[in-house]
């Protein structure tokens, strides 16, 4: 199989969306013959890093990119902050990319040279693809991640991350090229149930269930845990007001169970100082620990010598770290909604109802303060989600997964992949099958 690979975000030093795009990318390779086109901007580190079996090639638009990228910083006020209007920014820039990767391969994608275009990134639905109606072979496009609303209850921590434009986000569906990437685009991945609502009815028959996050089971693996007395609570996540890390230290503050073990925070960002400050009103820093940026090896080994995850976010939409937790045997308490909540379902966690932050801070405390009153209870939670990571997750059985979803893309014979089905079974269903028990 033939794969030319579009993955504008493609670093294996940068964290969330471009090293899973590289990721992704790179476990393609060892099974298909896989030319990736990326931004010259990617060279070095993947240069450092290598890129296993695929050939690499950078494409330079950064005289569009660049300016933009700046301009996007400014109206952001922050790296942390605003992201929706640095996806707007994007838009330019991702269709001079795709211009550029056009022009390169052309050529090559006229005389056959591909049986397959796959766009791993963006992985939003909000920016179209100029090629997916060029395309003389398959398009495929995703996996895709987005359009999970803001709650309510959290208006005050939307103006905190500077996320008004977000309120015009359907202004995408008037982009020029978007009706034709979903028309043209013969398979469609989408990561959750949120984005899968928001496509085309176009799209209905190519989509295929498919979760953009993976794991490397050499940085996130069970270990056996020796009893501990006092437990470890860890939060794993940027420091930023939708992910409520102070939710935890409020549990924390609430409970004098929970003060008899202790809290980990790893991450930085500006919600930084207004944690310092609980933790020093509550007297907390004999349990509570501030801890910083750490690379994955270093989150991969606090996970491993802890045993639960706490993590409050209100709009998560990938929930990468859920599933290193999980791959390395942590009991999971998480906000039920978005990606976290379909994660955690069938008994692989522990799910909190989404409600204000007084309430959300209410049923954490007394989730926690049950877990760890219950190891067993621990134990049940841990192997489930094990097991559900490295059945699914690992990026290897995720390329087996996408080489069975090319073969059928090529092909049009057999049903329609499912995500969910083991490798090399038939699948009974056309339709998505959704997160399994």
């Amino acid at each position: 199989m033939r794969v030319l690979i579009l993955a504008d975000d493609c670093n294996p030093c940068w964290p969330s969306l471009p090293v899973v795009g590289y990721k992704f990318a790179r476990a393609i390779a060892d099974y298909a013959e896989v030319t990736v086109a990326t931004q010259i901007r990617n060279q070095s580190n993947i240069e450092k890093a290598g890129f296993g079996k695929a050939k690499v090639v950078y494409l330079d638009t950064e005289k569009v990119a660049a300016p933009l990228y700046k301009l996007a910083g400014l109206l952001r006020g922050g790296s942390n902050k605003a992201w929706t209007t640095q996806i707007a920014m994007n838009y330019p820039s991702y269709l001079a990319f795709e211009w550029e990767a056009w022009r390169h391969f052309r050529r090559e994608l006229q005389a056959g040279c591909f049986d397959i275009v796959h766009r791993v990134t963006p992985m939003t639905p909000t920016l179209p693809s100029l090629i997916a109606s060029r395309s003389p072979v398959p398009f495929v496009l995703g996996p895709l991640n987005g359009n999970l609303p803001w709650p309510k209850q959290f208006r005050d921590e939307q103006v905190r991350e500077r996320e008004l434009l977000s309120q015009l986000r359907a202004a995408y569906k008037f982009l020029p090229f978007y009706r034709s990437t979903y028309q043209r685009s013969a398979c469609i991945l989408t990561a959750f149930s949120h984005t899968a609502a928001d496509l085309p009815p176009s799209a209905i028959d190519k989509l295929i269930d498919f979760p953009e996050i993976g794991i490397d089971p050499e940085l996130f693996q069970r270990v056996e845990r020796q009893p501990n007395q006092r437990l470890t609570v860890l939060f794993v996540g940027r420091l930023v007001p939708y992910k409520l890390p102070e939710v935890v230290v409020r549990a924390f503050a609430a409970s004098s169970i929970l003060q008899q073990h202790q809290l980990i925070i790893v991450g930085e960002g500006p919600e930084r100082p207004r944690l310092e400050a609980l933790i020093q009103t509550h007297n907390l820093e004999q349990c509570v620990k501030l801890v910083g940026q750490k690379s994955q090896a270093e989150v991969g080994e606090l996970m491993r010598n802890a045993e639960i995850f706490a993590f409050p976010s209100i709009r998560e939409l990938g929930a990468g770290v859920v599933i290193e937790a999980m791959a390395c045997g942590m009991a999971c308490i998480v906000v039920n909604y978005g990606a976290p909540g379909e994660l955690t379902q069938n008994g692989k966690g522990e799910k909190v109802n989404l409600g204000n932050l007084a309430a959300i801070a209410d049923e954490f405390t007394t989730k926690l303060e049950k877990l760890i009153l219950n190891p067993a209870q621990i134990d049940s939670f841990s192997s489930q989600a094990y097991a559900y990571a490295m059945q699914y997750f690992t990026w290897d059985q995720k390329a087996l997964k996408m080489l069975e979803i090319y073969e059928w893309v090529k092909t049009k014979q057999g049903s329609k992949p499912s995500f969910w089905q083991p490798q090399n079974q038939p699948c009974k269903s056309r339709e998505p099958a959704g997160i399994p028990d």
